[in-house]
């Protein structure tokens, strides 16, 4: 681990090659955070695969059964719209679990920072890893409702890891701003919160982004989450290529971003002491 005194480095490629280094102890952690989460339940770990296969077992009857709510008005698949939610949904709950957490992740470790010399840049790692464990549960459940409910699942599923890579720098490096804005001003945490629900209503999860009127529509893809959640839709449900050149944008701006958050943190990291 790296000394009180080390200097500490802020390199482009340092937010991932601190994951590269202390690859063991946070692979060790994640495993921690999981166990935990479902510890001294009956179930334990199978709670993560109950909990979306009964949330998407809901969104089908009540949307699809209930409402019979359609995404399109050409469609004719009383199933699509609780499919096309839920995958909405895995994006924005993967978001949400992260940023959520940013605000307090320092205040909750309070002995990493005083007594222990420790990489503190890793726990965003940590709260990351944990939140894409859910979300790859969740996946596969939908991929499960997919297989039954869809005539085929599309050939481009192969290529829902590229569409997702690019999410990754962008919530980790909001997550280093958030965590490190978080020790200083306590009140972020309640913030974050109503952001997050606007965030929600504001993102295409419970309506198609074609269904806002063209001359607004534009603003909707200021929102982070928009272009993954479309583009995930499209590989996943749809059958259509990602947008190959809106990817490569996003990731450009992504992991910029990652690396400014980055950055932020491990500068501001020698004020964490003083303030605890």
């Amino acid at each position: 681990m790296p000394s009180r005194h080390a200097r500490i480095k802020t390199g482009p490629a340092e937010p991932y090659l601190c994951l590269w280094r202390q690859r063991s102890l946070i692979t060790q952690m994640i495993k921690r955070e999981v166990v935990g989460r479902y510890r001294g339940s009956f179930f334990g770990l199978l709670w993560s695969f109950f909990n979306p296969v009964l949330m998407l077992s809901v969104y089908t009857f009540v949307f699809s059964i209930v409402f019979k709510a359609r995404w399109g008005q050409g469609s004719d698949n009383k199933f699509e719209f609780a499919l096309l939610l839920f995958t909405g949904l895995i994006v924005f709950n993967l978001v949400s679990e992260c940023l959520s957490r940013a605000p307090r992740l320092i205040l909750e470790n309070i002995n990493y920072v005083k007594k222990v010399i420790f990489p503190l840049e890793i726990l965003t790692w940590v709260i990351l890893g944990s939140a894409l464990f859910h979300a790859m549960i969740s996946l596969l459940v939908l991929l499960g409702f997919l297989f039954l409910f869809s005539p085929s699942i599309p050939w481009t599923t192969l290529f829902l890891p590229l569409v997702l890579l690019p999410l990754i720098p962008m919530v980790v490096g909001l997550s280093w701003l958030l965590a490190s804005i978080g020790v200083f001003f306590r009140d972020l945490g309640q913030i974050i919160g109503m952001v997050l629900t606007v965030l929600m209503f504001m993102s295409p999860i419970f309506y198609p982004a074609s269904a806002l009127p063209e001359a607004v529509r534009g603003y909707l893809f200021l929102n982070p989450l928009t272009f993954i959640i479309e583009q995930l839709r499209d590989v996943l449900i749809w059958g259509v290529f990602p947008d190959w050149q809106g990817l490569a944008i996003y990731s450009a701006t992504a992991f910029t971003f990652s690396w400014a958050g980055f950055t932020w943190f491990q500068k501001t990291r020698k004020g964490f002491a003083d303030v605890l």
